[in-house]
């Protein structure tokens, strides 16, 4: 595979919808390609608007750069290497937990972005639609 097909990133959207249902958090779920286009998007019911484009930025942030967005937090403070790099890409790069990519063979083929709750529920979310992808 390389890239991310219609029916897999169903697969991820099944697969975080039902653990965003298990913890009870209502979440907005974007799926990417490796070309930072949405293939997929879900908005479960009662999910804060604001999480529609947050969710998006994940995904774009973590194919962009190819790795998961918490991973920016640290760097991306003052005085820190990556500092303001929140601020590049039409202001698009996300700096908190909640987007991974998604890897084939060691190589970046898209990327899952979840927002609506607390981030380490983001991240939760985000992590189950990694395992549907990488089962």
């Amino acid at each position: 595979m390389t890239n991310v097909s219609t029916d897999v990133a169903k697969s991820i959207l099944t697969a975080a919808e039902k653990k965003a249902t298990e913890i009870e958090v209502p979440m907005c779920i974007a799926v990417f390609d490796e070309g930072a286009n949405m293939v997929a998007f879900r908005r479960m019911n009662d999910a804060l608007l604001a999480s529609i484009d947050i969710a998006q930025n994940k995904a774009y942030s973590a194919v962009s750069l190819k790795m998961p967005t918490h991973e920016l937090a640290d760097a991306g403070q003052p005085n820190e290497s990556l500092f303001g790099i929140h601020s590049t890409n039409d202001d698009r790069i996300v700096i908190f937990g909640g987007g991974y990519p998604l890897r084939v063979n060691g190589n970046v083929v898209g990327a899952v972005g979840v927002s609506g709750g607390a981030v380490e529920e983001d991240r939760t979310v985000a992590e189950a639609g990694v395992e549907a992808f990488e089962s």
